[in-house]
């Protein structure tokens, strides 16, 4: 019991630090872009819960737990207006930011894949939505501030996603605990998008025009 309240409290610290990672890059990217307040910190929270948002508008869970729970909500707008007004200061923990955002990326991915199985989600389809979870809050960030999205050009990081999701889904398909596959799952992600930003692993790209 006490090994299952320690998991919970793991789990739940990490997905506050994901979504405070995930609300500083939306920030970031707003400042650097030259954002006022309120577009900085409307970024800021699009970027920590439009995943999460979407998976669950697409499998019937609404409202969403993003929108029903206010503190991801407090922790988007502590999230947004520190990097506002001390930008230089949290640009130079962006390599900490990252490991962060790659945690989070990771947790989101295989707990998105799984409340889509509860919610009787064929696996391969939950797999893509846990994806989902992880990655839209990037992709709607790129979006709005005129970017293509940095998941479709980079870095492994829709990829990793998957991955993720596909350990849970796989998992569940052959019965196997649920806590396990979502740990390896999330194992999986981490080092793939590890190895992406240290040694630089991508997905192929297209041969150079003739």
């Amino acid at each position: 019991m006490a090994s299952l309240d320690f998991l919970n409290a793991t789990t739940t610290a990490l997905d506050w630090l994901g979504t405070a990672a995930f609300a500083i890059s939306g920030a970031i990217v707003g400042v650097r872009k030259r954002f006022d307040l309120f577009g900085v910190l409307f970024l800021s929270f699009v970027v920590a819960v439009a995943g999460g948002v979407m998976r669950d508008v697409l499998i019937g869970a609404v409202p969403p737990a993003a929108l029903s729970h206010i503190h991801y909500f407090v922790i988007a707008m502590i999230s947004g207006l520190i990097t506002f007004f001390r930008y230089g200061r949290v640009a130079h923990y962006q390599r900490s930011i990252l490991l962060v955002d790659t945690l989070g990326l990771a947790l989101f991915s295989v707990v998105g894949t799984q409340k889509a199985i509860d919610y009787g989600i064929h696996p391969v389809m939950a797999a893509l939505l846990g994806m989902l979870t992880g990655i839209g809050g990037g992709m709607v960030r790129d979006v709005l501030s005129g970017e293509i999205p940095f998941v479709l050009r980079a870095d492994l990081y829709a990829l990793a996603a998957l991955a993720a999701g596909g350990v849970v889904a796989g998992g569940n398909r052959f019965g196997m605990p649920t806590l396990w596959t979502m740990l390896a799952g999330a194992a999986l992600c981490v080092f793939l998008r590890w190895m992406a930003i240290d040694r630089g692993w991508r997905a192929p790209l297209p041969p150079p025009s003739a």
